[in-house]
């Protein structure tokens, strides 16, 4: 299985490939190393709901999800509409588990992209926690990390200190998914 490369890697600073052939049996292999690579990052640290292929090495814009209702894997992914309200967020990030970058994301997102079999699909006008999680892996395919987002004083802090007062570090951002979205604000 691959693993997830760490921050400071020069590849995670390439921007990756569109995918022209879906279907061709390199493509299905990186696919299911992908999605192998998430489903073992979940098992050890109990958290991720997706990946970029770039984290593993692979230059395809190529995304698995472990998120309900969607594809398991979306291949060349854009957002295609933004809100103009913006939201500050804690951003957790598998190539440095052990950091949170503070970022400012669109508050909403749609995205089109294509599914393994083929099928081009859009969805519109995603919610706080699924647009900043779509947001920061076009991040990857772009080849640009959180910390070139880092916004603020004290941008960056550990998942320790963030763990051992989350609500210190919870009152610096106006949308978290601990905090109900009818206390964020722009």
């Amino acid at each position: 299985m691959k693993s997830i490369l760490p921050v400071g890697t020069p590849s995670l600073r390439e921007r990756s490939s569109p995918l022209a052939d879906q279907s061709a049996a390199s493509v299905v292999a990186d696919a299911r190393a992908l999605a192998d690579a998430l489903a073992a990052f979940r098992a050890e640290h109990g958290f991720g709901r997706a990946i970029a292929a770039p984290q593993i090495g692979v230059n395809r814009r190529m995304i698995a999800l472990a998120l309900p209702g969607w594809p398991p894997v979306i291949t060349n992914p854009e957002i295609v509409w933004h809100s103009a309200e913006t939201m500050i967020v804690w951003d957790d990030c598998m190539c440095f588990p052990d950091i949170l970058v503070r970022v400012r994301r669109h508050a909403s997102v749609s995205v089109a992209f294509t599914t393994l079999d083929g099928e081009r699909q859009t969805r519109e006008q995603l919610g706080r926690a699924d647009s900043e999680l779509i947001q920061h892996e076009i991040d990857h395919l772009d080849g640009v990390l959180s910390f070139d987002r880092a916004t603020g004083d004290n941008a960056i802090v550990s998942r320790a200190a963030f763990e051992a007062d989350p609500n210190f570090f919870i009152a610096s951002v106006n949308f978290h998914p601990a905090r109900p979205a009818t206390e964020a604000q722009s």
